[in-house]
């Protein structure tokens, strides 16, 4: 058997092992694992070898000490009552108008990934705040549940973003820069949510109705109690960028930062401080056994020559490079009814990164081409986050909201993934969009 014949096996198996839902880090291993003795007749030395070498290279790797700092201050964040800064702050100043508090919902999630880089913790977070608010002014449970899982996804399009952290490491990309790259169509995400929900709210008033309107006092002491989040989030970004510190060092001072302010507004203390710990610890272990999956199965797979070969195929084929864009992003679609984005960006970019970067978009440099691909990735990776039937956001939020059946809350995500599209058929056309803020600064 060919050694493309293997790897595309190894694929194929992998597939039905997610399929029969073996955890998708195990999954990896027992795929690498195969093709390193299909590759080598069975003798298990060169596995073994590698094995010996594959878990201290990965976890030595100093630029990954960002993820569990990135945890951590999500964790904080959660446990220290900062969502219900930002929500209260969105809705003082939005909550009057019709669809207004799921406006702010959306506002809050943005402002919540900015200090948190995790979807699932957004959109669980956010909900837990959120959604008692939606429904005791009379939204409707569709649109309620649908808007708190599409925005729950701004948790990894506005940076910080750990999904980006991981792209930046398999690709030797700067973090900084994948960072900022994310800002503008982050932004056009929240903005494109907010449209969505004004032409709902138009289309069936009694979907969301316009509560009282806030006082100024009210709505300076909303601004007073954000602004340490905002703080938060520059010291980290600006940090990052400016050059004065490096994306482990703006995290730990961003960790450190949301730990005293979550201790500081009384809305943490000892349980909360334990619960950080062990959710960040969990959350940690879980990503470095995917990680050193990944890692077995991409050197498995080298082995089989896969992605080299694919790579020359694409490029010989004469396909019109957009062609082979699409086909690539599909394929992230699809792969998000089965798997988790942060496995999603770990198997696929070690094939689908070298074939993007071996076509011609619109003249682009290849350090644009990385930047431009690995946004264009992560955006359609949260899309699978809120597709049904599987998204996970669609269950974490519907297991908040037990009084709106599954199908309403899938539902309720249809216009928001119709944005979604759009948003990316903006930023294929456009690159500029992800790009001009990495050059202006």
């Amino acid at each position: 058997m060919s050694g493309m014949a293997i790897g595309l096996s190894i694929f194929g198996g992998l597939l039905l092992l997610l399929a029969l839902r073996v955890h998708v880090g195990l999954g990896m291993m027992l795929g690498g694992a195969a093709g390193f003795l299909a590759m080598n007749g069975g003798d298990p030395s060169s596995l073994l070898f590698t094995l010996n070498q594959l878990a201290y290279a990965r976890l030595s790797n100093y630029d990954l000490a960002v993820v569990p700092l990135f945890m951590l201050m999500g964790q904080f964040a959660t446990h220290g009552g900062l969502s219900r800064a930002l929500f209260r702050f969105a809705a003082a100043f939005m909550g009057h108008w019709r669809g207004g508090l799921a406006m702010a919902a959306t506002g809050a999630c943005a402002g919540f990934g900015a200090i948190c880089g995790s979807s699932l913790a957004t959109a669980a977070t956010m909900g837990q705040v959120a959604l008692p608010e939606l429904r005791a002014h009379g939204y409707s449970g569709r649109l309620s549940t649908g808007t708190l899982a599409a925005a729950g996804t701004l948790g990894i399009l506005i940076p910080p973003s750990v999904p980006l952290v991981i792209y930046a490491v398999l690709t030797q990309e700067s973090i900084g820069k994948l960072f900022m790259a994310a800002v503008i169509p982050g932004l056009i995400a929240m903005t494109g949510y907010m449209l969505v929900i004004r032409l709902l709210v138009t289309l069936d008033p009694s979907a969301g109705p316009a509560t009282a309107k806030v006082s100024w006092p009210e709505r300076l002491s909303a601004c007073m109690a954000v602004l340490p989040v905002l703080g938060v989030f520059l010291v980290v970004i600006i940090g990052i960028y400016g050059g004065w510190a490096n994306p482990t060092e703006a995290a730990s001072i961003g960790a450190a930062a949301c730990g005293i302010l979550a201790v500081a507004t009384g809305g943490m203390r000892w349980p909360g401080l334990r619960a950080s710990l062990i959710g960040t610890a969990h959350a940690t272990g879980m990503i470095f056994l995917i990680l050193l999956g990944a890692d077995l199965l991409n050197s498995g797979l080298a082995l089989t020559q896969l992605p080299v070969e694919l790579a020359n195929w694409v490029k010989q084929s004469g396909m019109p490079p957009l062609w082979v864009l699409l086909a690539i992003l599909l394929i992230y679609v699809l792969l998000g009814c089965v798997m988790d984005s942060l496995a999603m960006i770990l198997l696929t970019i070690p094939i689908f990164y070298p074939m993007v970067m071996g076509l011609d978009f619109f003249g682009m440099s290849m350090a644009d081409k990385s930047i431009w691909f690995g946004i264009l990735a992560l955006m359609v990776v949260e899309i699978g986050l809120v597709h049904p039937p599987v998204g996970m956001n669609l269950f974490i939020i519907n297991k908040l909201a037990r009084d709106v059946p599954y199908g309403e809350t899938a539902k309720g995500v249809l216009p928001f993934l119709a944005s979604d599209f759009l948003r990316i058929a903006l930023l294929i056309a456009f690159p500029a969009l992800s790009l001009w803020l990495v050059r202006s600064m």
